[in-house]
């Protein structure tokens, strides 16, 4: 455990960016950059173009260790360099906090859940990270309805893998999003924060984890495991409201940071020129920072 790294993240000042997005969600960062599906052949330029697009975010001056204080990366994205250097070590260089994605996906919605997919290669991910110099991992569920036993069943797994995580000396972020669209959100939300206390309060003193989850609708309904002194951090994910709307909603939220993926990235295009691209990210840097700041 980098020690640096951990501080940074309990009590550093700014966010995390989410840059992790995978194979099936790919297309659709690409399309919103400015890159159609019909303008690339198959997988791997695919990948090659969306490490492009994110070279292109993490090289920008915009893209600070002052503002930024990690970033979620993909496994692809680990295994490849940036000027010579493999991204985390890059992002170190420049005071970030390498994150990693783990999961493989969603399962189909039952009990009004989706639980992970199995991640049947958890252990070798693992030893690639620390081999990488990967601080932490992230895994998504997704919860649709306020049904207690799926609630349930998603904060188990979350948990259970997390403290495979955590046996490898890495800090997992356990994100149980609640769909934002849920017609009972707060219901969901209110399950929710019962289910990880119970995890939490389980948890012994020398293991920490990291939640990412949905901005709440009651302001403040996640203080309670802000304030866990097992938790390092609780970062927020914009869940597809738009960056104006998400940030309006965590400044509400003392102690929450954001942790935000389409937001940030939203208004970058492929053919802007280097000055427009920085422009843009340095706007959408700055608006989420100043929604991030002062939370503690």
């Amino acid at each position: 455990m980098n020690n640096r790294q951990f501080e940074k993240i309990q009590n550093g000042q700014g966010f995390i960016a989410a840059l992790d997005q995978s194979g099936g969600s790919t297309p659709k960062a690409l399309a919103g950059y400015g890159v159609p599906e019909d303008s690339y052949s198959g997988e791997d330029e695919m990948f090659d173009l969306v490490h492009q697009m994110r070279t292109r975010i993490i090289t920008s001056p915009a893209f600070d260790g002052d503002r930024i204080i990690g970033a979620i990366l993909f496994e692809q994205t680990m295994d490849r360099e940036i000027e010579g250097k493999y991204t985390a070590d890059y992002l170190a260089d420049k005071g970030i906090v390498p994150f990693l994605k783990v999961d493989k996906g969603l399962a189909d919605q039952k009990n009004g859940v989706q639980l992970m997919k199995p991640i049947d290669d958890l252990d070798d991910k693992l030893r690639r990270a620390n081999e990488r110099n990967i601080f932490g991992t992230k895994m998504r569920s997704v919860i649709h309805e306020p049904n207690e036993s799926g609630i349930q069943e998603v904060v188990e797994q979350q948990f259970e893998i997390g403290k495979q995580i955590l046996a490898a000396d890495i800090i997992p972020i356990i994100e149980p999003e609640v769909d934002i669209h849920s017609e009972n959100k707060e219901k969901c939300e209110e399950i929710l924060r019962d289910e990880i206390l119970k995890q939490l309060n389980n948890l012994s003193e020398d293991e920490h984890v990291m939640l990412k989850l949905t901005i709440p609708t009651n302001a403040n309904a996640y203080k309670e495991l802000i304030d866990h002194p097992r938790v390092l951090r609780v970062v927020a994910l914009s869940g597809g409201y738009s960056r104006d709307e998400a940030n309006a909603k965590l400044k509400e939220n003392d102690g929450l940071i954001a942790s935000f993926s389409r937001a940030l990235a939203a208004n970058l295009q492929a053919n802007q020129s280097e000055g427009d691209f920085d422009k843009a990210l340095k706007e959408a840097v700055d608006t989420i920072y100043d929604a991030s700041v002062n939370k503690r």
